[in-house]
């Protein structure tokens, strides 16, 4: 369509691009199906984008006659490459999702209908919200999941069939975007969950992996300080595989949520250090490129530095202390922050001789100097002053070290 003009009132408020299923708020704004239905449901806004007012509903009632004037514009427009759009297919239906549902609890019709459910939720925002709302939807497919991802007691001719509906109502699942408070009647209908999922990731399918990844970080976010701590050590073994086998961008950064939100303290560090997972991390820190990921990485070291074996880990690896300190002012504020913690950390409670020469060597002491220098963290200011006067002595041939730290006490390592 280009070289074409388009009348403004076709086009979407929020994508500008031309409308296809043009549907009204209360507010008496049109808006593109797929657009508005993103903004409310995927972002969870609960304003009209364009005037900014509160919804006191989210009916989205379709806009036949702005439909077909955009059709007929198409049409008179064809001879300069306008294609017109078929009329948009009606929505799903809550007692269709219902019916589906009911079908999905026979064996004999299982597979089929949760394929019909997977290929609903894919078409819109406003299906996936059917699905999560019909009785009973998401308690079957949860209820499919954890009764059917290990295989065990299943006959070899069903096992295949048996796998592919749990994969199916997995993926569902992962699609729906569950709400916190649906999310918590889950797991407190299905205590195995988190075990079921821990079994699908030691699957050789990538797809089953990624699935089960990211509906473990959705489950984690809700799970209270007692179930946390109760994860079990094969859970971080599989979680560590997931960031080591790159299954893909979404699962990896789902991954190093889990490890985040699996350690805020206690045993799970140790667990997750004893699995390798600070050696993942650093191996991944050396190649990513993706600014979100760096700091995810930087997040889950600094947890799992909190204890003696993460940090063990960390000045055992060849590149651990280097890639630490070259991310600092490289990639974000907060990812220099977090890797001055990993390295305070560090200095504080592992710090050798051999260590602060390499930490002098791959130039930790110039970078806390400039952190000092910079509008930054005033916490993250004290302990990069805290690292140079702790260790001032082992470091006084540096020429980046300003005369204040050289009159602090002494560092015990030094003889």
């Amino acid at each position: 369509m280009e070289g074409v003009e388009i009348p403004s009132y076709f086009l979407c408020p929020v994508s500008l691009q031309l409308m296809k299923d043009p549907v009204t708020l209360s507010t008496g704004i049109t808006y593109d199906r797929d657009s508005i239905e993103r903004w409310i449901f995927a972002a969870r806004k609960t304003t009209c984008p364009v005037t900014n007012q509160t919804l006191p509903d989210c009916e989205l009632t379709p806009n036949h006659t702005l439909r077909r004037l955009i059709q007929a514009w198409c049409t008179a427009n064809a001879d300069v490459g306008v294609e017109r759009f078929p009329t948009p297919k009606a929505p799903v239906d809550k007692a269709q999702i219902e019916m589906l549902v009911g079908d999905a609890k026979l064996p004999q019709s299982q597979l089929g209908s949760l394929r019909k459910l997977r290929a609903f939720v894919s078409e819109s925002e406003r299906n996936k919200r059917c699905v999560e709302a019909a009785t009973g939807a998401v308690d079957l497919l949860a209820s499919i999941v954890d009764r059917n991802s290990s295989g065990e007691d299943i006959d070899d001719d069903c096992l295949e069939s048996t796998s592919a509906a749990c994969d199916e109502a997995l993926h569902i699942l992962c699609s729906l975007q569950i709400s916190e408070e649906g999310l918590r009647d889950l797991v407190a209908k299905n205590a195995g969950m988190v075990e079921s999922l821990t079994t699908i990731l030691r699957r050789s399918n990538y797809n089953s992996r990624a699935h089960a990844t990211l509906l473990l970080n959705q489950i984690l976010r809700v799970m209270s300080q007692d179930q946390l701590i109760n994860l079990s050590d094969q859970l971080f073994q599989e979680i560590v595989s997931v960031i080591h086998d790159r299954i893909s961008h979404q699962a990896t950064k789902a991954a190093l949520h889990v490890l985040v939100d699996a350690c805020p303290r206690g045993r799970n560090r140790i667990k997750a250090a004893n699995a390798g997972a600070v050696h993942v991390l650093v191996e991944l820190l050396l190649e990513e490129p993706d600014r979100r990921v760096c700091e995810l990485v930087l997040v889950a070291m600094d947890r799992l530095c909190g204890c003696a074996e993460g940090r063990a880990e960390l000045v055992g690896h060849a590149a651990g202390i280097p890639v630490v300190s070259k991310k600092i002012l490289r990639v974000s504020q907060v990812a220099s922050e977090r890797a001055v913690r990993v390295l305070h950390s560090v200095a504080m409670h592992s710090a050798t001789p051999g260590l602060l020469q390499e930490m002098m060597q791959v130039g930790v002491v110039s970078k806390l100097c400039l952190m000092l220098q910079l509008d930054c963290n005033v916490k993250t200011k004290e302990q990069a002053s805290e690292i140079l006067r702790l260790h001032s002595r082992v470091w006084k041939t540096s020429p980046c070290l300003s005369p204040q730290f050289q009159v602090s006490y002494p560092s015990p390592y030094i003889r």
